[in-house]
């Protein structure tokens, strides 16, 4: 038998050095920089967002202490304001109010809503109606209302 095919002359291999983690290649650093404008702008746009909304959060909570339908269509002309330009808003009387409502929101109208907010607001504050559709009709257009498109 040959000695120099011997399996006990073999040496195990000789394994460079692991690679080390830091400097990173300049290509990661490239996208280090991208993450960081990306992570900036969903921030910033978050907080644009939350900002534009805060009418609504504070709609929605006074809407849960009001008690009148008159109280509700008022808050409900408050919030009109803070989407339309007054003038708007103050000419809205009667039948027009309820469909300037309707026509920014995609639930559909309830009859009853509609029937409150042109003449129950005129009601006594003892008559006590069912302010249930109401506030669940004040509450949806609150949240999924569509801003008026203005050009300034």
């Amino acid at each position: 038998m040959n000695d120099s095919t011997s399996l006990d002359r073999l040496h195990d291999l000789a394994l460079p050095p692991e690679v080390p983690w830091w400097p990173l290649a300049p290509g990661w650093y490239v996208v280090i920089a991208l993450i960081l404008v990306l992570l900036t702008l969903t921030i910033f746009r978050a907080v644009r967002r939350s900002q534009a909304n805060a009418y609504r959060r504070a709609a929605l909570h006074e809407l849960k202490s009001l008690e009148t339908p008159a109280a509700i269509a008022e808050l409900l002309r408050r919030t009109a304001l803070a989407i339309a330009p007054r003038p708007v808003i103050a000419e809205l009387i009667g039948p027009a109010w309820p469909d300037w409502l309707a026509a920014r929101c995609p639930e559909p109208m309830p009859e009853i809503v509609r029937t409150q907010l042109t003449a129950g607001i005129y009601q006594a504050p003892s008559a006590n109606p069912d302010l249930a559709p109401l506030k669940t009709y004040a509450t949806r257009w609150i949240t999924r209302h569509h801003p008026l498109i203005t050009n300034h």
